[in-house]
């Protein structure tokens, strides 16, 4: 295998391991509210973002069409994984109000404070959102169930209670670098939450997560995520983790549902997304190193799988970054 040697493809013992490792979070933003009954907020989808609710006294409800409703307690939390407007409610039947037509407290670029309700029964929450862009993450987190829920009631979360007993404080003490650790601290629960799914969930056995699991197909998978340019074949992919060419492409279809050459083009457009996002590479040379002959080829086929244009994806980052910076 020339530049490759046969032997780094089972370097990787741990595919699935690789796309945990995969998700860089950024522009975590984080609100505390203090609620009394009876209240409900309709929070807004957040499009590439992962959300999140820890409850730290009382209990709610978490509802929308792709959940249904469900009764979150206190040291519960609570991960939205891909987005979706949803309800957070006081009871089933609480009318919600809208989260922008409430007063919101801000603290810091990244923090509110919010506390409103009828005076009632208290709840407090530390509700939050990261958003994901790393083209490695993205298969993952569209695994992932519409919500997950972690409790600190059973034993195997016992370390649970002391992350969030730490993210309260900071939040509601708000000392020198409080937003920092409020940060990495939700990057590991959110981490922690998709864990717990993978390891629990027999769905997280199927699919695409399943085929991370498979000795021989996930460590394929690997060599590709880690060697995007490379201008693989079938045959060398199969030959690197010791099948034949017809079984591996069989199995391959198997486990992922599409063949391996479809998978690689539908990866190294996400690797081409990162890419035009976070770097000022030109066009031609982006498609040079995917291995397409002409800028204008990878146009098209970028289009024919994303449904965008490279220049609109990259537009539109430069137009985010600039209102970050205005912000």
């Amino acid at each position: 295998m020339s530049d490759l040697r046969i032997e780094d493809a089972w370097q990787s013992v741990d595919p699935l391991g690789e796309a945990l490792h995969s998700l860089r979070m950024s522009g975590t933003f984080y609100c505390r509210s203090e609620l009394s009954t009876p209240w409900g907020v309709d929070l807004p989808a957040m499009a590439g973002c992962l959300m999140f609710h820890v409850v730290t006294d009382g209990e709610c409800w978490v509802e929308s069409p792709e959940i249904g409703r469900r009764k979150l307690k206190a040291g519960d939390f609570a991960l939205i994984p891909h987005g979706r407007g949803h309800h957070l409610k006081s009871g089933p039947e609480s009318e919600v109000v809208d989260l922008f037509d409430l007063p919101r407290e801000p603290v810091s670029p990244r923090y509110e404070l919010m506390s409103f309700g009828g005076g009632g029964r208290e709840c407090r929450l530390i509700c939050g959102a990261v958003c994901v862009e790393e083209a490695s993450a993205l298969g993952l987190i569209e695994a992932l169930p519409e919500m997950i829920l972690m409790r600190t009631d059973t034993p195997e979360n016992e370390w649970l209670v002391g992350m969030i007993r730490l993210m309260m404080a900071e939040a509601r003490e708000m000392r020198a670098g409080g937003d920092t650790v409020i940060t990495r601290v939700s990057d590991i629960l959110v981490v922690q939450a998709i864990r717990h799914w993978l390891e629990h969930d027999p769905v997280a056995r199927t699919g695409w997560l399943g085929a991370l699991r498979d000795r021989r197909i996930g460590r394929a998978i690997a060599l590709m995520h880690r060697h995007p340019t490379r201008s693989w074949s079938v045959l060398e992919l199969a030959e690197s983790v010791g099948l034949s060419r017809s079984a591996f492409a069989a199995r391959f279809m198997e486990l992922v549902g599409e063949s391996p050459m479809r998978y690689l083009r539908h990866w190294r457009f996400r690797v081409a997304t990162t890419w035009l996002r976070e770097t000022d590479q030109p066009l031609a040379e982006i498609a040079e190193r995917l291995d397409y002959q002409s800028e204008a080829a990878f146009n098209r086929a970028f289009k024919t799988f994303t449904g965008t244009t490279p220049g609109k994806v990259r537009r539109e980052a430069r137009q985010r970054a600039v209102g970050s910076v205005v912000t």
